[in-house]
């Protein structure tokens, strides 16, 4: 059985055009930089009213890790 609306070239070209510009929203939608950082600052701030405790101790962690650094490069020989 065939699909009747396919039948004519000007109904496949149609159907694939609509096809295409689909295509081309999603892909569009998924690169548009500035909803995607929304999107992630949502989840972030949504994670943090949850459980604010991970996210300290990784604050802390990576303060310790820089403060590490720059007294490596302030007090070593080199």
């Amino acid at each position: 059985m065939t699909n009747p609306d396919l039948t004519t070239p000007e109904s496949r070209v149609a159907s694939a055009r609509a096809d295409l510009e689909a295509t081309l929203d999603e892909i569009e939608d998924k690169l548009n930089v500035p909803k995607r950082v929304d999107e992630l600052t949502t989840k972030a701030r949504a994670s943090y009213e949850s459980n604010p405790v991970p996210w300290i101790v990784g604050a802390i962690g990576a303060a310790v890790a820089v403060a590490s650094v720059v007294a490596w490069a302030l007090l070593s020989d080199d």
